[in-house]
């Protein structure tokens, strides 16, 4: 099925399950723009979805905590849990968190079971371009210490279900083929398949 067609045609699809679509990757590679883009989609094809976005999290579910490996593990597993209710329930839900370290990552991928994980991509020459924070300007200056990227590790999936590159692809391209992803995983379905 061609990406083009996908989301001109409006094919009808359904949910076959809940599911977590989970996006990971540096800041500034493009994870919440991705989840934005995927959630109108699957809204727009009646699909219950709910975004977890890893800064909205930080500030309401995870706040108080820091930026070290113990603080940051403990905020993921939140987002998992968090996660993990919702697709239990039904619902096609889509993190949008940093998530640096693989061993989280595959710990709350064995929590929620129905997992996807799409690691989006983008090199830190383009998430500093791209920073209108400047955030990675404070953080190359040591004025914001354990910054995945640059002076904290970000551990790249080895298997990731989908690899965006979001410096090779626009957003339109890349959310169809995490549809077309979810549909080749049975986590969506062609109303024609049912």
């Amino acid at each position: 099925m061609a990406h083009a067609d996908l989301l001109g045609s409006r094919e009808r699809i359904t949910q076959a399950r809940g599911f977590t679509l989970w996006f990971t990757g540096l800041s500034g590679a493009g994870k919440s723009t991705l989840a934005t883009a995927v959630s109108a989609e699957l809204r727009g094809r009646g699909i219950s979805v709910e975004v977890l976005d890893g800064d909205e999290v930080r500030q309401n579910l995870s706040k108080g905590l820091g930026f070290s490996r113990e603080d940051r593990d403990t905020n993921i597993r939140r987002i998992g849990y968090v996660a993990k209710l919702l697709a239990r329930n039904g619902v096609a839900v889509i993190t949008a968190a940093i998530s640096p370290y693989r061993a989280i990552r595959d710990e709350v991928r064995e929590e929620i079971g129905a997992f996807v994980e799409v690691y989006v991509k983008a090199s830190l020459d383009e998430c500093i371009r791209r920073d209108t924070k400047g955030l990675y300007a404070r953080a190359l200056v040591g004025e914001i210490p354990q910054f995945t990227g640059v002076s904290d590790p970000y551990e790249e999936p080895l298997a990731a279900e989908l690899v965006i590159d979001t410096e090779r692809e626009e957003v339109a391209d890349s959310a169809s083929r995490v549809v077309d992803r979810l549909l080749e995983l049975g986590h969506l379905r062609s109303l024609g398949d049912a």
